[in-house]
């Protein structure tokens, strides 16, 4: 039995782990082999166990690392459930499987069924979030509790339920750090990442499908905090040995002008000059064979050192002129970072 202490591949997403993973001085867990991992929740956790899931991912990506006995992960989600749902089925659905880490990822539908009249009061939230906590612990398990995520992508703070989900978070965060159990605070990382790539403040489509549940994108993102609270850090392993490409792909409007797209090509050539972030660049149009471009026709290559010369990037003032000056322009944009060894 041994301990994860690196990571053999990177998931291809940019901007992913979140560093809120503990609370307080509560002692992170340690993975090591023969582990069996429960994630217990509501409809997030129960699509998560789907092909594309983030409980799936987990599994893939832990089983990737062919530890010695092998891990398990089982996921008990169930749609519309709260968290006097998860203390009523807590022995049948995860004590009963004997775990060793147990994953909390609820309140959702405390909050939002409020609107109903069928919510969570505050106390019943709290007092029910430290009994699973200790029910887990004496059963032998250790727990990661995750505050909730979205009901809505604006990141402006004017989602219709932002205020009381933010309450409701803030008694997780005050529940883990009181039981001194492991933080994962997904609130804050969603609310981090949509500031930084919901630019026109959708209310849907960044990281869920629907406001709630999430899209392809979510799950891989969720699944990513999971593993960065596992100590599974991938990006952080892979910066120690490699670069971080950030690919961009345009898909011009058709009454751009060739002139047009030149000033773009330009323009985006004279970043590296302007930006010191920036160690490498490349451009190119589109020579493939195979017919599957989708249009696009463009292809640009940013290469940075770490993560935070990406951090200093994105924000610049000469990458938001860029901006302002493609964005009429393009049909459509494909945005694809990557650890390169």
């Amino acid at each position: 039995m041994r301990s994860i202490g690196l990571v053999l591949g990177v998931f291809l997403v940019s901007g992913l782990l979140h560093p809120a993973l503990a609370a307080g001085d509560a002692p992170k867990v340690e993975l090591k082999g023969g582990e069996r991992i429960v994630f217990l929740g509501d409809s997030i956790t129960q699509a998560g166990v789907g092909p594309n899931g983030y409980v799936t991912l987990v599994k893939n990506r832990l089983a990737q690392l062919k530890i010695d006995p092998a891990i398990e992960v089982i996921g008990a989600g169930i749609s519309g459930h709260k968290v006097p749902n998860l203390q009523a089925r807590l022995e049948k659905d995860v004590l009963s499987k004997k775990p060793s880490i147990v994953f909390i990822y609820i309140g959702i539908n405390d909050v939002w069924h409020s609107e109903s009249g069928k919510g969570t009061s505050k106390d019943a939230y709290e007092k029910g979030l430290k009994d699973l906590i200790a029910r887990i612990r004496e059963a032998g398990g250790k727990v990661v509790l995750c505050t909730a995520s979205v009901i809505g992508e604006k990141h402006d703070g004017t989602n219709k339920l932002d205020k009381m989900l933010d309450e409701y978070c803030d008694i997780s965060r005050a529940v883990a750090a009181e039981t001194k159990v492991q933080l994962l605070d997904l609130r804050e990382a969603f609310l981090d990442h949509l500031q930084a790539h919901n630019k026109d403040n959708k209310e849907a489509g960044i990281l869920t499908s629907d406001r709630v549940h999430l899209n392809n994108a979510g799950n891989l993102f969720v699944a990513n905090q999971v593993l960065g609270a596992l100590g599974v850090s991938e990006q952080k392993e892979a910066a120690r040995t490699g670069k971080l490409r950030h690919v961009v792909l345009f898909k011009f409007k058709p009454e751009v002008t060739k002139a047009q797209v030149q000033e773009v090509v330009d323009a985006f050539a004279a970043l590296p000059k302007k930006i010191d972030t920036i160690k490498e660049f490349e451009a190119g149009t589109d020579v493939s064979v195979e017919g599957k471009s989708e249009g696009f026709t463009h292809g640009f290559v940013v290469t940075f050192a770490d993560e935070k010369g990406r951090e200093i990037y994105l924000p610049h003032p000469a990458h938001k002129e860029f901006v302002t000056l493609v964005g009429p322009r393009v049909e459509k944009v494909l945005v694809f970072d990557y650890w390169a060894k």
